[in-house]
Protein backbone atom coordinates (compact mmCIF):
# COMPACT_ATOMS: atom_id res chain seq x y z
CA UNK A 1 0.00 0.00 0.00
CA UNK A 2 2.82 2.40 0.87
CA UNK A 3 4.56 1.64 -2.41
CA UNK A 4 1.35 2.22 -4.40
CA UNK A 5 0.88 5.57 -2.69
CA UNK A 6 4.46 6.58 -3.48
CA UNK A 7 4.04 5.53 -7.11
CA UNK A 8 0.75 7.41 -7.32
CA UNK A 9 2.25 10.58 -5.78
CA UNK A 10 5.25 10.44 -8.09
CA UNK A 11 3.01 9.86 -11.10
CA UNK A 12 0.75 12.75 -10.10
CA UNK A 13 3.65 15.18 -9.67
CA UNK A 14 5.19 14.12 -12.96
CA UNK A 15 1.86 14.33 -14.82
CA UNK A 16 1.24 17.82 -13.43
CA UNK A 17 4.68 18.92 -14.58
CA UNK A 18 4.23 17.41 -18.04
CA UNK A 19 0.72 18.86 -18.42
CA UNK A 20 2.04 22.32 -17.59
CA UNK A 21 4.71 22.05 -20.29
CA UNK A 22 2.94 20.18 -23.04
CA UNK A 23 -0.83 20.71 -22.84
CA UNK A 24 -0.83 23.81 -25.07
CA UNK A 25 1.37 22.08 -27.66
CA UNK A 26 -0.69 18.88 -27.58
CA UNK A 27 -3.83 20.93 -28.00
CA UNK A 28 -2.37 22.40 -31.18
CA UNK A 29 -1.05 19.07 -32.45
CA UNK A 30 -4.50 17.46 -32.25
CA UNK A 31 -6.43 20.55 -33.33
CA UNK A 32 -7.78 20.91 -36.87
CA UNK A 33 -6.61 24.51 -36.97
CA UNK A 34 -3.06 23.26 -36.52
CA UNK A 35 -3.52 19.82 -38.05
CA UNK A 36 -1.35 18.50 -40.87
CA UNK A 37 -2.21 20.16 -44.10
CA UNK A 38 -3.24 16.78 -45.49
CA UNK A 39 -4.38 13.82 -43.47
CA UNK A 40 -2.12 10.79 -43.43
CA UNK A 41 -1.63 7.98 -40.93
CA UNK A 42 1.71 7.55 -39.27
CA UNK A 43 3.57 4.41 -40.15
CA UNK A 44 4.23 3.60 -36.51
CA UNK A 45 1.97 4.94 -34.71
CA UNK A 46 2.27 2.57 -35.95
CA UNK A 47 -0.23 6.21 -39.71
CA UNK A 48 -5.17 10.12 -58.79
CA UNK A 49 -2.00 9.72 -60.38
CA UNK A 50 -2.24 12.92 -62.38
CA UNK A 51 0.65 14.68 -64.05
CA UNK A 52 2.62 17.02 -61.87
CA UNK A 53 0.91 20.44 -61.75
CA UNK A 54 2.48 23.38 -63.49
CA UNK A 55 4.77 25.03 -61.00
CA UNK A 56 4.55 28.78 -60.58
CA UNK A 57 6.89 31.35 -59.18
CA UNK A 58 8.10 31.21 -55.58
CA UNK A 59 7.39 34.45 -53.51
CA UNK A 60 8.83 35.19 -49.59
CA UNK A 61 7.68 33.10 -46.67
CA UNK A 62 4.92 35.40 -45.48
CA UNK A 63 1.69 33.83 -44.24
CA UNK A 64 -1.81 34.97 -43.49
CA UNK A 65 -3.64 33.22 -40.67
CA UNK A 66 -7.40 33.32 -40.28
CA UNK A 67 -8.33 34.19 -36.71
CA UNK A 68 -11.19 32.50 -34.89
CA UNK A 69 -13.38 35.62 -35.17
CA UNK A 70 -13.19 35.46 -38.95
CA UNK A 71 -10.72 38.33 -39.35
CA UNK A 72 -7.42 37.74 -41.08
CA UNK A 73 -4.29 38.58 -39.17
CA UNK A 74 -1.11 38.87 -41.15
CA UNK A 75 1.93 37.71 -39.27
CA UNK A 76 5.16 35.86 -39.76
CA UNK A 77 4.26 32.21 -39.15
CA UNK A 78 7.17 30.53 -40.86
CA UNK A 79 7.73 28.31 -37.82
CA UNK A 80 4.17 26.97 -37.93
CA UNK A 81 4.46 26.36 -41.65
CA UNK A 82 7.80 24.63 -41.14
CA UNK A 83 6.11 22.27 -38.69
CA UNK A 84 3.46 21.40 -41.30
CA UNK A 85 0.56 22.94 -39.41
CA UNK A 86 -2.62 23.83 -41.20
CA UNK A 87 -4.27 27.21 -41.35
CA UNK A 88 -1.65 29.27 -43.18
CA UNK A 89 -1.80 30.63 -46.70
CA UNK A 90 1.28 31.86 -48.45
CA UNK A 91 1.28 35.04 -50.39
CA UNK A 92 4.88 34.79 -51.47
CA UNK A 93 7.45 32.16 -52.28
CA UNK A 94 8.78 29.41 -50.06
CA UNK A 95 12.37 29.49 -48.82
CA UNK A 96 14.30 27.25 -51.21
CA UNK A 97 17.73 28.76 -50.58
CA UNK A 98 18.62 26.64 -47.52
CA UNK A 99 21.46 24.11 -47.73
CA UNK A 100 20.26 20.96 -49.53
CA UNK A 101 16.77 22.49 -49.48
CA UNK A 102 16.46 21.21 -45.89
CA UNK A 103 13.68 23.61 -44.86
CA UNK A 104 11.38 22.39 -47.61
CA UNK A 105 12.32 18.77 -46.98
CA UNK A 106 11.53 19.21 -43.29
CA UNK A 107 8.22 20.91 -44.05
CA UNK A 108 7.26 17.98 -46.29
CA UNK A 109 7.57 15.61 -43.30
CA UNK A 110 5.22 17.81 -41.17
CA UNK A 111 7.11 17.68 -37.83
CA UNK A 112 3.98 18.84 -36.01
CA UNK A 113 2.43 15.43 -36.69
CA UNK A 114 5.31 13.63 -34.97
CA UNK A 115 4.07 14.67 -31.51
CA UNK A 116 1.22 12.12 -31.09
CA UNK A 117 3.54 9.32 -32.24
CA UNK A 118 6.28 10.32 -29.82
CA UNK A 119 3.64 10.43 -27.09
CA UNK A 120 2.46 6.95 -28.13
CA UNK A 121 5.98 5.54 -27.78
CA UNK A 122 6.18 7.06 -24.29
CA UNK A 123 2.88 5.40 -23.39
CA UNK A 124 4.14 2.04 -24.63
CA UNK A 125 7.32 2.42 -22.57
CA UNK A 126 5.20 3.16 -19.51
CA UNK A 127 3.01 0.14 -20.20
CA UNK A 128 6.04 -2.15 -20.39
CA UNK A 129 6.69 -1.74 -16.66
CA UNK A 130 10.38 -1.96 -17.47
CA UNK A 131 11.32 1.61 -18.37
CA UNK A 132 13.67 3.15 -15.81
CA UNK A 133 13.52 6.91 -15.35
CA UNK A 134 15.30 9.26 -12.94
CA UNK A 135 12.63 8.90 -10.23
CA UNK A 136 13.18 5.12 -10.19
CA UNK A 137 16.55 5.82 -8.58
CA UNK A 138 14.68 7.01 -5.48
CA UNK A 139 12.55 3.96 -4.73
CA UNK A 140 9.66 4.16 -7.19
CA UNK A 141 8.92 0.96 -9.09
CA UNK A 142 10.61 -0.39 -11.13
CA UNK A 143 13.40 0.51 -8.75
CA UNK A 144 17.06 0.67 -9.73
CA UNK A 145 20.28 2.08 -8.32
CA UNK A 146 22.01 2.20 -11.71
CA UNK A 147 22.42 5.61 -13.29
CA UNK A 148 23.77 3.83 -16.35
CA UNK A 149 20.53 1.86 -16.76
CA UNK A 150 18.48 5.04 -16.50
CA UNK A 151 20.68 6.70 -19.13
CA UNK A 152 20.47 3.68 -21.44
CA UNK A 153 16.67 3.50 -21.18
CA UNK A 154 16.44 7.21 -21.90
CA UNK A 155 18.47 6.81 -25.08
CA UNK A 156 16.43 3.74 -26.06
CA UNK A 157 13.22 5.73 -25.72
CA UNK A 158 14.64 8.64 -27.71
CA UNK A 159 15.76 6.28 -30.48
CA UNK A 160 12.29 4.69 -30.67
CA UNK A 161 10.75 8.18 -30.81
CA UNK A 162 13.07 9.14 -33.68
CA UNK A 163 11.95 6.00 -35.49
CA UNK A 164 8.25 6.75 -34.97
CA UNK A 165 8.51 10.49 -35.64
CA UNK A 166 11.13 11.78 -38.10
CA UNK A 167 11.64 8.56 -40.04
CA UNK A 168 8.37 6.69 -40.44
CA UNK A 169 5.86 9.49 -39.86
CA UNK A 170 8.07 11.63 -42.08
CA UNK A 171 7.87 8.92 -44.75
CA UNK A 172 4.11 8.74 -44.37
CA UNK A 173 3.60 12.46 -44.76
CA UNK A 174 5.96 12.60 -47.74
CA UNK A 175 4.10 9.94 -49.74
CA UNK A 176 0.75 11.37 -48.66
CA UNK A 177 1.71 14.77 -50.12
CA UNK A 178 3.00 13.02 -53.25
CA UNK A 179 -0.26 11.20 -53.93
CA UNK A 180 -2.30 14.28 -52.99
CA UNK A 181 -0.28 16.66 -55.15
CA UNK A 182 -3.14 17.24 -57.60
CA UNK A 183 -5.57 17.96 -54.76
CA UNK A 184 -3.08 20.26 -53.03
CA UNK A 185 -2.53 22.14 -56.27
CA UNK A 186 -6.14 23.30 -55.92
CA UNK A 187 -6.69 23.54 -52.17
CA UNK A 188 -3.19 24.30 -50.87
CA UNK A 189 -0.98 25.40 -53.76
CA UNK A 190 1.62 26.71 -51.28
CA UNK A 191 2.51 23.15 -50.19
CA UNK A 192 6.10 22.15 -51.16
CA UNK A 193 5.20 19.86 -54.09
CA UNK A 194 2.55 21.88 -55.98
CA UNK A 195 4.46 25.12 -55.37
CA UNK A 196 7.52 23.68 -57.10
CA UNK A 197 9.70 24.22 -54.04
CA UNK A 198 10.92 20.62 -54.28
CA UNK A 199 11.43 18.52 -57.39
CA UNK A 200 9.87 15.16 -58.22
CA UNK A 201 13.24 13.44 -57.89
CA UNK A 202 13.89 14.99 -54.48
CA UNK A 203 10.51 13.82 -53.18
CA UNK A 204 11.05 10.25 -54.38
CA UNK A 205 14.57 10.17 -52.93
CA UNK A 206 13.30 11.49 -49.59
CA UNK A 207 10.54 8.88 -49.39
CA UNK A 208 12.95 6.01 -50.03
CA UNK A 209 15.57 7.43 -47.65
CA UNK A 210 13.08 7.74 -44.79
CA UNK A 211 11.54 4.33 -45.46
CA UNK A 212 14.78 2.35 -45.69
CA UNK A 213 16.42 4.42 -42.96
CA UNK A 214 13.47 3.75 -40.69
CA UNK A 215 13.60 0.02 -41.31
CA UNK A 216 17.35 0.00 -40.67
CA UNK A 217 16.88 1.89 -37.41
CA UNK A 218 14.08 -0.49 -36.38
CA UNK A 219 16.35 -3.48 -36.98
CA UNK A 220 19.07 -1.78 -34.94
CA UNK A 221 16.63 -1.26 -32.08
CA UNK A 222 15.73 -4.96 -32.19
CA UNK A 223 19.41 -5.79 -31.82
CA UNK A 224 19.80 -3.29 -28.98
CA UNK A 225 16.83 -4.80 -27.17
CA UNK A 226 18.22 -8.33 -27.81
CA UNK A 227 15.04 -9.62 -29.40
CA UNK A 228 14.85 -13.20 -30.66
CA UNK A 229 12.41 -11.98 -33.33
CA UNK A 230 12.71 -8.54 -34.96
CA UNK A 231 9.35 -7.40 -33.59
CA UNK A 232 10.07 -3.66 -33.90
CA UNK A 233 11.12 -4.14 -37.52
CA UNK A 234 7.95 -6.14 -38.25
CA UNK A 235 5.78 -3.50 -36.55
CA UNK A 236 7.50 -0.81 -38.61
CA UNK A 237 6.98 -2.69 -41.86
CA UNK A 238 3.32 -3.26 -41.05
CA UNK A 239 2.94 0.43 -40.28
CA UNK A 240 4.52 1.49 -43.56
CA UNK A 241 2.19 -0.88 -45.42
CA UNK A 242 -0.83 0.71 -43.71
CA UNK A 243 0.52 4.16 -44.56
CA UNK A 244 1.02 3.27 -48.22
CA UNK A 245 -2.42 1.74 -48.81
CA UNK A 246 -3.96 4.68 -46.95
CA UNK A 247 -2.52 7.23 -49.37
CA UNK A 248 -1.83 5.40 -52.64
CA UNK A 249 -4.08 3.90 -55.29
CA UNK A 250 -5.58 1.47 -55.98
CA UNK A 251 -6.82 1.00 -52.39
CA UNK A 252 -6.36 4.60 -51.13
CA UNK A 253 -8.14 3.90 -47.85
CA UNK A 254 -8.47 7.60 -47.04
CA UNK A 255 -11.13 7.86 -49.77
CA UNK A 256 -13.26 5.00 -48.45
CA UNK A 257 -14.54 6.09 -45.04
CA UNK A 258 -14.54 3.78 -42.03
CA UNK A 259 -11.50 1.80 -43.11
CA UNK A 260 -9.36 4.84 -43.75
CA UNK A 261 -10.51 6.67 -40.64
CA UNK A 262 -9.82 3.69 -38.39
CA UNK A 263 -6.42 3.12 -40.03
CA UNK A 264 -5.58 6.72 -39.19
CA UNK A 265 -6.72 6.33 -35.57
CA UNK A 266 -4.88 3.05 -35.06
CA UNK A 267 -1.65 4.39 -36.53
CA UNK A 268 -1.61 7.24 -34.02
CA UNK A 269 -2.40 5.12 -30.94
CA UNK A 270 -1.87 1.36 -31.23
CA UNK A 271 1.26 1.11 -33.39
CA UNK A 272 3.52 3.59 -31.55
CA UNK A 273 2.35 2.12 -28.22
CA UNK A 274 3.44 -1.34 -29.38
CA UNK A 275 6.78 0.04 -30.54
CA UNK A 276 7.47 1.66 -27.16
CA UNK A 277 6.51 -1.49 -25.26
CA UNK A 278 8.56 -3.73 -27.55
CA UNK A 279 11.64 -1.59 -26.98
CA UNK A 280 11.64 -2.36 -23.25
CA UNK A 281 9.85 -5.65 -22.70
CA UNK A 282 8.48 -7.24 -25.86
CA UNK A 283 7.72 -10.54 -24.13
CA UNK A 284 5.34 -8.91 -21.66
CA UNK A 285 2.80 -7.63 -24.20
CA UNK A 286 -0.44 -9.41 -23.35
CA UNK A 287 -3.58 -10.06 -25.43
CA UNK A 288 -5.44 -7.76 -23.02
CA UNK A 289 -3.06 -4.90 -23.80
CA UNK A 290 -3.34 -5.45 -27.56
CA UNK A 291 -7.13 -5.40 -27.31
CA UNK A 292 -6.99 -2.22 -25.20
CA UNK A 293 -4.86 -0.39 -27.76
CA UNK A 294 -6.95 -1.59 -30.70
CA UNK A 295 -10.13 -0.46 -28.94
CA UNK A 296 -8.54 2.82 -27.89
CA UNK A 297 -7.90 3.42 -31.57
CA UNK A 298 -11.67 3.86 -31.91
CA UNK A 299 -11.20 7.06 -29.93
CA UNK A 300 -8.59 7.99 -32.52
CA UNK A 301 -11.23 7.29 -35.17
CA UNK A 302 -13.46 9.84 -33.46
CA UNK A 303 -10.67 12.42 -33.51
CA UNK A 304 -10.12 11.76 -37.21
CA UNK A 305 -13.83 12.38 -37.85
CA UNK A 306 -13.55 15.77 -36.14
CA UNK A 307 -10.87 16.70 -38.66
CA UNK A 308 -13.16 15.70 -41.54
CA UNK A 309 -15.90 18.25 -40.93
CA UNK A 310 -13.87 21.11 -42.40
CA UNK A 311 -13.19 19.11 -45.57
CA UNK A 312 -16.76 18.13 -46.45
CA UNK A 313 -17.04 20.30 -49.57
CA UNK A 314 -13.72 19.16 -51.02
CA UNK A 315 -14.31 15.50 -50.11
CA UNK A 316 -17.71 15.56 -51.83
CA UNK A 317 -16.24 17.10 -54.96
CA UNK A 318 -13.52 14.43 -55.12
CA UNK A 319 -15.80 11.51 -54.24
CA UNK A 320 -14.05 10.79 -50.92
CA UNK A 321 -16.43 9.02 -48.56
CA UNK A 322 -15.45 10.54 -45.23
CA UNK A 323 -17.84 9.90 -42.35
CA UNK A 324 -19.45 13.38 -42.54
CA UNK A 325 -19.94 12.95 -46.30
CA UNK A 326 -21.32 9.40 -46.01
CA UNK A 327 -23.68 10.02 -43.07
CA UNK A 328 -24.25 13.76 -43.12
CA UNK A 329 -23.18 16.28 -40.51
CA UNK A 330 -25.93 15.56 -37.96
CA UNK A 331 -25.32 11.81 -37.79
CA UNK A 332 -21.55 12.12 -38.10
CA UNK A 333 -21.21 14.44 -35.11
CA UNK A 334 -22.89 11.90 -32.84
CA UNK A 335 -20.87 9.03 -34.31
CA UNK A 336 -17.79 11.13 -33.58
CA UNK A 337 -18.46 11.84 -29.89
CA UNK A 338 -19.83 8.34 -29.30
CA UNK A 339 -16.65 6.64 -30.50
CA UNK A 340 -14.55 8.94 -28.33
CA UNK A 341 -16.66 8.63 -25.16
CA UNK A 342 -17.79 5.00 -25.29
CA UNK A 343 -14.24 3.83 -25.94
CA UNK A 344 -12.77 5.73 -23.00
CA UNK A 345 -15.61 4.85 -20.62
CA UNK A 346 -15.19 1.21 -21.59
CA UNK A 347 -11.47 1.37 -20.83
CA UNK A 348 -12.17 3.04 -17.46
CA UNK A 349 -14.69 0.30 -16.64
CA UNK A 350 -12.13 -2.36 -17.57
CA UNK A 351 -9.48 -0.80 -15.33
CA UNK A 352 -12.01 -0.75 -12.51
CA UNK A 353 -12.87 -4.42 -13.12
CA UNK A 354 -9.23 -5.54 -12.82
CA UNK A 355 -8.73 -3.65 -9.57
CA UNK A 356 -6.81 -0.63 -10.85
CA UNK A 357 -9.17 1.73 -9.05
CA UNK A 358 -6.86 4.73 -8.83
CA UNK A 359 -6.12 4.71 -12.52
CA UNK A 360 -9.80 4.14 -13.38
CA UNK A 361 -10.75 7.16 -11.27
CA UNK A 362 -8.06 9.34 -12.90
CA UNK A 363 -9.18 8.26 -16.36
CA UNK A 364 -12.82 9.02 -15.54
CA UNK A 365 -11.78 12.46 -14.29
CA UNK A 366 -10.04 13.06 -17.63
CA UNK A 367 -13.08 11.93 -19.64
CA UNK A 368 -15.63 14.24 -17.99
CA UNK A 369 -14.10 17.52 -19.24
CA UNK A 370 -14.07 16.12 -22.77
CA UNK A 371 -17.79 15.39 -22.55
CA UNK A 372 -18.42 18.91 -21.29
CA UNK A 373 -16.54 20.45 -24.24
CA UNK A 374 -18.51 18.24 -26.62
CA UNK A 375 -21.73 20.10 -25.77
CA UNK A 376 -20.48 23.15 -27.62
CA UNK A 377 -19.01 21.03 -30.40
CA UNK A 378 -22.35 19.32 -31.07
CA UNK A 379 -24.10 22.65 -31.60
CA UNK A 380 -22.02 23.29 -34.73
CA UNK A 381 -19.20 20.80 -35.42
CA UNK A 382 -17.95 22.72 -38.46
CA UNK A 383 -17.66 26.01 -36.59
CA UNK A 384 -16.56 24.66 -33.20
CA UNK A 385 -14.16 21.86 -34.13
CA UNK A 386 -11.07 23.99 -33.56
CA UNK A 387 -12.13 25.06 -30.06
CA UNK A 388 -13.17 21.52 -29.15
CA UNK A 389 -9.92 19.92 -30.23
CA UNK A 390 -7.77 22.52 -28.55
CA UNK A 391 -9.59 22.17 -25.22
CA UNK A 392 -10.46 18.47 -25.12
CA UNK A 393 -7.58 16.60 -26.68
CA UNK A 394 -4.97 17.19 -23.96
CA UNK A 395 -7.35 15.34 -21.62
CA UNK A 396 -7.64 12.45 -24.10
CA UNK A 397 -3.89 12.01 -24.57
CA UNK A 398 -3.24 12.08 -20.83
CA UNK A 399 -6.00 9.49 -20.51
CA UNK A 400 -4.01 7.27 -22.86
CA UNK A 401 -0.95 7.74 -20.65
CA UNK A 402 -3.03 6.90 -17.56
CA UNK A 403 -4.15 3.68 -19.21
CA UNK A 404 -0.55 2.83 -20.12
CA UNK A 405 0.59 3.38 -16.53
CA UNK A 406 -2.23 1.14 -15.33
CA UNK A 407 -1.15 -1.61 -17.72
CA UNK A 408 2.45 -1.29 -16.57
CA UNK A 409 1.36 -1.43 -12.92
CA UNK A 410 -0.96 -4.42 -13.30
CA UNK A 411 0.06 -8.08 -13.31
CA UNK A 412 -2.03 -9.94 -15.88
Amino acid sequence: LVRNRRVYKAMTKFATFVITLTAPLLGKAFSPAFAPATRAPSTLGLHHRNPMPTFGARPAPRLVLASTNGEEEEEDTSVLRQLGFKGAKTEEALDTEAFLNWKIRLQLTKPGTWIPLIWGVACGAAASGNFHAVWNLFGDAPTTDSVGLVAEDTFKALAAMILAGPFLTGYTQTINDWYDRDLDAVNEPYRPIPSGAISEGEVIFQAWFLLLGGWALAFGLDQWAVHDWPVITLTSMFGTLVAYVYSAPPLKLKAIGWQGTYALGASYIALPWWCGHEMFNAGSITPQEIVLTVLYSLAGLGIAIVNDFKSIEGDEALGMQSIPVAFGVDKAKYICVATIDVTQLGVAAYLFSIGELQYAAILLALILPQMFFQLNFLEDPIKNDVAYQGKAQPFLVFGILTTALAVGHHTF
